[in-house]
C-alpha cells in the first residue's frame, strides 16, 4: 500500500508540475499557429490570413521589374564627332591675299591651336564673332566661320579639328573594374559599351544594379538584363551618371529554420522553397512544415484582388500560409516568391512545446527529490 501510495503522490507531483510549467510558459523560437491566427481580421487582428493555392500565386508572385524609361530607352545615339560645351578646337585659317586679316606677314595661313567652347556652347574667332559650336560638327563649324569671314576677306580657307574634348563625358562610380570619368567616344556611346570601357562589373552580375542619373531623371536596369536582350541597352548623354551597385533587397527568416538571420538577394527573383534552403531550410527536430509563414505588407491593388474586396484603402497586412504537406505544397512554395522585407517564419510542432514540458517537468521533480533526499538525511 506503501508503495502505491508513494506512486499516486508522485503521479499528482508531475501533473501539478506540468500545469505549473505551462502556466509559467516555456521558451520558444515564436508564436504558434494558433496566435497567428488569431491577428486575423476574422477575429482579433487587422491581417488578412491566406492559404497560398494557384491563384494567389498568380496573384502575389509579382516581383518589380527594372527597366528604363521610353526617356531614356528612345534617346538616339550622339554622333562622336559632335561638339560639346567644354570641348578644346584647333582652326587652321588661310586667306588669299598678301595683307590678311589674320595671317601674319610673310605667312600663307595662321593657327589658332586653342580654342575652348564655352558653356553656352560657342567659340570666338576674330572678325568672325561668336560662333555656335556645341551640337554641330567640325565641318559644319568650318562652313559657318567661312561665311563669316567671307565678308572680311576674300575666300578664305577654314580647318576645324577636335583637339580635346571633355565636355561629353559620362562618371562612373559604384562595383566597376574602374571608376572614373570617361569621354563618350564612337566605340563607347552605349551603356554597356560604356561599362565594358570600364572593366565591367566587379560583383557577382546576378545582383547587379545598373542605374543611370540623367539631369532629373533616373532610371535602373538589371546587369543580366542589359547583356541579355541588346532592346535594354541605351545611349549615353554628356553629364550623364552610372551607377553600379549590389542589390539591396533583404528578407528576414524566423522561428524553427537551420538560421535566423537578415538574407540578402542573391538572384532577381528567390522562391519561398529557395529562402528556406538559404538558411538551412526547417529544422527537422522542431520544425512544423504545415506552419511556414510569410509576412508582407501589400499594396492596396494587389491586396483588393487578393482577399475580392473594393473597400480596402492603403498598404494592407497580409499573412501567406504554406503548407508543405499539403498535395502540391512544395510546388506552391516553389511558385510562391518572395519580395524585399518580407518576413518568412516557421512554427515549432505542437509536440515540440509539449516535450519542453515533460523536461522541465522531470527536471523539476528531479530537483525535488534531490532537496527531499538531502532533508531526510539531515
Amino acid at each position: 500500500m506503501k508503495n502505491i501510495a508513494t506512486r499516486l503522490s508522485k503521479g499528482v507531483a508531475i501533473v501539478a508540475v506540468l500545469g505549473l510549467v505551462s502556466s509559467c510558459g516555456l521558451p520558444r523560437s515564436g508564436p504558434n499557429r494558433n496566435e497567428i491566427f488569431s491577428g486575423s481580421v476574422l477575429e482579433d487582428g487587422d491581417a488578412f490570413i491566406l492559404t497560398v493555392n494557384d491563384r494567389i500565386n498568380r496573384i502575389a508572385s509579382v516581383t518589380p521589374a527594372l527597366a528604363f524609361s521610353a526617356g531614356f530607352s528612345d534617346a538616339g545615339l550622339v554622333g562622336s564627332d559632335t561638339i560639346q560645351p567644354g570641348d578644346v578646337l584647333g582652326l587652321t585659317i588661310w586667306e588669299n591675299v598678301d595683307d590678311g586679316l589674320l595671317v601674319p606677314e610673310g605667312q600663307n595661313a595662321t593657327v589658332l591651336d586653342e580654342v575652348q567652347v564655352d558653356g553656352e556652347g560657342f567659340i570666338f574667332v576674330p572678325y568672325a564673332g561668336r560662333i555656335r559650336a556645341a551640337g554641330n560638327t567640325p565641318e559644319a563649324i568650318r562652313r559657318l566661320i567661312s561665311e563669316k569671314l567671307n565678308d572680311e576677306t576674300p575666300d578664305p580657307q577654314v580647318q576645324v579639328r577636335r583637339v580635346a574634348g571633355d565636355g561629353s563625358t559620362v562618371s562612373i562610380v559604384g562595383a566597376v573594374g574602374s571608376q572614373g570619368v570617361y569621354a563618350i567616344e564612337r566605340p563607347t556611346r552605349t551603356l554597356a559599351a560604356m561599362l565594358a570601357r570600364a572593366g565591367g562589373v566587379s560583383i557577382e552580375p546576378s545582383i547587379a544594379q545598373v542605374t543611370v542619373v540623367r539631369g532629373n531623371h533616373t532610371g535602373s536596369i538589371w546587369f543580366e538584363d542589359l547583356y541579355d536582350d541588346p532592346s535594354h541597352d541605351i545611349a549615353l548623354r554628356g553629364g550623364d551618371r552610372i551607377i553600379v551597385e549590389q542589390d539591396t533587397r533583404t528578407f528576414t527568416a524566423l522561428g524553427a529554420t537551420g538560421a535566423q538571420n537578415r538574407v540578402t538577394f542573391r538572384s532577381q527573383t528567390i522562391s519561398a522553397i529557395e529562402a528556406l534552403a538559404t538558411v538551412g531550410g526547417l529544422s527537422s527536430a522542431v520544425a512544423d512544415p504545415t506552419g511556414v509563414f510569410v509576412f508582407r505588407n501589400e499594396p492596396e491593388e494587389i491586396a483588393r484582388q487578393l482577399v475580392g474586396r473594393d473597400d480596402l484603402v492603403g498598404t494592407q497586412r497580409v499573412i501567406y500560409v504554406l503548407d508543405l504537406t499539403r498535395p502540391n505544397g512544395m510546388f506552391m512554395a516553389r511558385d510562391f516568391a518572395i519580395r524585399d522585407g518580407d518576413t518568412v517564419y516557421v512554427t515549432e510542432a505542437p509536440f515540440v512545446q509539449f516535450n519542453k514540458a515533460i523536461a522541465a517537468a522531470t527536471g523539476s521533480l528531479n530537483s525535488a527529490t534531490a532537496v527531499s533526499d538531502l532533508a531526510s538525511g539531515i
